[in-house]
């Protein structure tokens, strides 16, 4: 059994992630448009008709753009916590409305869905660890620091889309007025290359396969400064920087047995690079 995920985009332009299985799929957050949002998929060889929700990690706007109308057209549940629903004004059908709480844990067919709160400057925000066939996916965007939670499910990760939101060097001397650097870089804002490597470094589960760099800044990043960042470090985690202009390769996560081995022995990870359009 194996998990696909892409990012369909990454940046503060629009974020919108793509975790599914063979008959079922969901999207963490939705910041581009519901046409993009399609042609994306479909470039990728993906079907709407697998996506059965979209989850929403908090109320900014790159986050829920599309999600009204992505929803609407497809009679998409939402899941998205009571103060992140109405802190983002948008007038979802109440048929199509789920809310969940900090630590729930929510079955999409047989992926399993827990999240957890993290630390940003939003009324609520959430990040996801998406579980299946023993195989541990998650979502950490958007956060000014690794509270004890994103550490937990950081270390049980075999793929994760991690935030490595800016150069601590280039925020420091570009020309951003400094109360948004200081808000980029507070303990409620965003990661840095530096925080993201540390957390790889001291927490990552030697079973960590796919990493894919996260939420680039636009103006205080490079993704080949953050690759340069984690090569030196990389070991066998294959490391993809995501983008904020198209979307990635479909990547599939499988485990499997070692040949031979007895039913108690660790899995070995398998991963593997699907074609654009299988």
């Amino acid at each position: 059994m194996q998990l696909y995920i892409s990012s369909l985009n990454s940046g503060s332009n629009a974020n919108c992630y793509y975790i599914g299985n063979d008959t079922d799929a969901l999207l963490i957050d939705a910041g581009l448009s519901c046409r993009e949002t399609e042609k994306r998929m479909k470039l990728l060889g993906l079907s709407m008709k697998k996506v059965k929700g979209v989850f929403i990690s908090h109320e900014h706007s790159d986050h829920i753009n599309g999600l009204q109308q992505l929803s609407k057209k497809f009679q998409l549940p939402v899941y998205i916590t009571e103060a992140t629903l109405e802190n983002s004004h948008i007038p979802l059908e109440k048929d199509c409305i789920r809310t969940f709480k900090h630590g729930s844990r929510m079955m999409i067919g047989d992926l399993c869905v827990h999240a957890f709160r993290k630390s940003h400057d939003a009324i609520d925000p959430h990040s996801f660890m998406i579980s299946a066939y023993g195989i541990n996916i998650g979502v950490i965007t958007d956060i000014g620091h690794a509270c004890k939670e994103v550490i937990a499910c950081f270390s049980q990760c075999h793929a994760a889309f991690l935030e490595s939101n800016y150069c601590e060097d280039m925020l420091a001397n570009g020309n951003y007025p400094y109360h948004l650097k200081k808000r980029i870089a507070g303990s409620e804002g965003h990661l840095s290359n530096a925080a993201a490597l540390e957390l790889f470094r001291k927490h990552a589960s030697k079973d960590l396969q796919l990493l894919l760099l996260s939420h680039l800044s636009k103006n205080n990043n490079r993704p080949e400064l953050a690759a340069a960042v984690f090569a030196p470090h990389a070991g066998n985690t294959k490391i993809v920087v995501a983008s904020r202009h198209e979307p990635s390769p479909v990547f599939c996560i499988e485990l499997l047995p070692p040949v031979n081995a007895p039913l108690k022995s660790l899995v070995a990870t398998k991963l593997q690079q699907l074609s654009l359009f299988q």
